[in-house]
């Protein structure tokens, strides 16, 4: 979940800055690549270590979790949301009519120019 917090924040910050939906999604897929690639390999090695234990309730929980995130920081990250988000367009960022009353909140604040 947090992998694709990251990832659409960058390319949300994107595209408010410049408009460009498919500009967007490459530069937040190019941005955060190392970097949740980097974090999930770390976490899938941590599980692989649980699934070579002796109990197998930790050898199942350390598989299943190595196996789903690696389809999660491979197929899904790079392929599935960038692809949804390309054939989606503009249409990532309709808020409805009865949500407007959110505010508008920047994590980084940008200079103008």
């Amino acid at each position: 979940m947090d992998y694709h917090v990251f990832l659409l924040s960058r390319i949300r910050e994107r595209f408010v800055r410049t408009g460009d939906n498919d500009d967007a999604v490459a530069w937040g897929v190019g941005t955060t690549a190392r970097l949740i690639t980097g974090a999930a390999l770390i976490i899938i090695v941590v599980f692989v270590g649980f699934s070579t234990g002796d109990l197998v309730m930790f050898q199942q929980m350390g598989f299943g979790v190595a196996v789903a995130l690696l389809l999660d920081a491979t197929i899904v990250r790079t392929v599935l949301v960038p692809s949804a988000m390309k054939l989606l367009g503009r249409r990532n960022w309709y808020l409805p009519s009865w949500l407007q009353w959110l505010p508008e909140l920047e994590v980084e604040h940008h200079e103008p120019g």
